[in-house]
């Protein structure tokens, strides 16, 4: 970083130029008089004084007026730093707390330039999902999210995490145990993707969260039109290729599923260890239109790749088929095209009980 990004930096916090070289010359002199520091920034030895008694208030220098002549030495950065960041924390619920929000239409995008705004966002759009979250990130990240993570799969939300860099070569099973559906790892250093309820997403390369100096940006985007379409890269040219290292226990049954990925995958589960389901779906059917809206029958096939032995003709389809009086239907989701019924809601049950 350089002096002048270095005093832009600076002036978000309150200081005007020549406090900043006042300051940037104290720092590089360590312990100094005035009239040095006066010499070195280009100003007045009174100046240095006024603006001393400035930069003491806010912490960032110290001013010792007993000696004779007056000594001022610099704050240790780090003391400043975590001055500044408590400052910035102990404010931002009291702006929340003021702040009104209107419902916005059509495309919302935000580019985010912080690497703590991401992962603060990411732990808000997991704590926030009711259905389904996707999410890719580096595996040193984990320990920052874990929490969120577990209390979002409690809720019963479906969690596919997807965890890259080296650092996945050092997870264990027993460390992924609850904190997502489905976990799997790539030594790549894999973009940070989120993914909420197929409206919310966010995009940032994996520098971003890898590297606390990193210089690239993040992208979020609330909108249901662009986040399948996130989620659909994060199934076809991600997911694919981690390895498995972590899957949930299939959930209890009866169940009724808002998602469809999550109903899918629960159904895989099932499906895999042998047992016969049965669904009812509520949606609207994509053939005939005379067909009814509500639709029961036992579940005979699935098409998926969400879990492994992977089941699907590419990456994205998930389906199932269930079977009503010798008929089959295939049922697909929302914004299904290609199957016979678009569902909104399922219940699974078992038959063999």
């Amino acid at each position: 970083m350089d002096v002048d990004d270095l005093a832009g930096l600076l002036e978000g916090f309150g200081l005007s130029a020549k406090e900043i070289d006042t300051y940037l010359a104290i720092l590089e002199h360590g312990e100094s008089k005035a009239s040095a520091i006066a010499d070195a920034a280009d100003v007045s030895k009174r100046y240095v004084y006024s603006i001393s008694e400035g930069l003491e208030k806010r912490g960032f220098v110290q001013v010792d007026d007993h000696a004779v002549p007056t000594v001022i030495r610099p704050v240790d950065p780090e003391t400043v730093v975590e001055k500044l960041t408590d400052s910035v924390e102990r404010i931002e619920p009291e702006l929340r707390s003021r702040y009104t929000t209107t419902d916005r239409t059509g495309e919302q995008f935000e580019v985010i330039k912080s690497r703590q705004t991401v992962l603060k966002r990411i732990e808000t759009l997991l704590s926030n999902a009711r259905t389904e979250v996707l999410l890719s990130v580096p595996a040193d990240v984990l320990p920052r999210v874990r929490s969120t993570l577990k209390e979002t799969v409690d809720r019963g939300v479906l969690v596919l995490l997807l965890l890259g860099g080296t650092e996945t070569r050092s997870q264990d099973v027993a460390s992924l145990s609850g904190i997502a559906s489905a976990v799997r790892t790539w030594e790549a250093l894999v973009p940070t993707m989120l993914t909420v309820d197929r409206h919310h997403g966010l995009l940032a390369p994996g520098q971003m969260l890898a590297s606390s100096t990193s210089d690239t940006r993040a992208v979020s985007i609330s909108q249901e039109q662009l986040a399948p379409v996130l989620a659909g890269s994060f199934l076809a040219n991600y997911w694919p290729m981690a390895e498995e290292r972590y899957v949930k226990a299939p959930g209890e049954l009866p169940q009724t599923y808002e998602g469809f990925r999550h109903a899918v995958f629960q159904i895989a589960l099932h499906r895999s260890g042998g047992a016969r389901l049965e669904a009812t779906v509520t949606g609207s059917p994509l053939v005939e239109d005379d067909e009814p809206a509500t639709l029961t029958g036992e579940i005979v096939d699935v098409h998926q790749s969400l879990v492994r032995p992977v089941t699907s003709t590419h990456p994205i389809e998930n389906a199932f088929s269930i079977e009503i009086d010798g008929d089959r239907y295939a049922v697909g989701g929302s914004g299904a095209f290609l199957e016979d019924f678009g569902a909104e809601s399922i219940t699974v049950r078992r038959l063999d009980e």
